[in-house]
């Protein structure tokens, strides 16, 4: 009876050992598994990393681009406004070269030229 009792005792033991080494491979193949995991996450999140750089190179560019744009057409616009002061200044030189001609015949009539 003892013999057999500590058969079992022994089996028992044999068992629960066994079952502890289970669980320790067990808790080694989950710790390997959310190991790998965070890997792929770590790469997945470096990939999205160099996608948020490209996104944001992108709207750098984009923005320059704008800016470029926006100060040509103020380059335009200056010129056209330059020429259309120019325009003027002329316009108003031969109005007044047209007086002073018209001014200079009557002196020269009256002086009996």
């Amino acid at each position: 009876m003892k013999e057999e009792e500590e058969e079992e005792e022994e089996e028992e033991e044999e068992e629960e050992e066994e079952e502890e080494v289970n669980r320790k491979e067990k808790r080694n193949e989950d710790r390997r598994k959310r190991t790998v995991e965070r890997r792929k996450s770590s790469e997945e999140r470096g990939k999205s990393s160099e996608e948020r750089v490209r996104r944001k190179e992108e709207r750098v560019r984009r923005k320059e681009e704008r800016v470029r744009r926006k100060e040509e057409r103020g380059r335009r616009k200056e010129e056209r406004v330059r020429r259309k002061e120019e325009r003027g200044r002329r316009k108003e030189e031969r109005v007044r070269r047209k007086e002073d001609g018209g001014k200079m015949k009557i002196e020269r009539n009256l002086l009996g030229g």
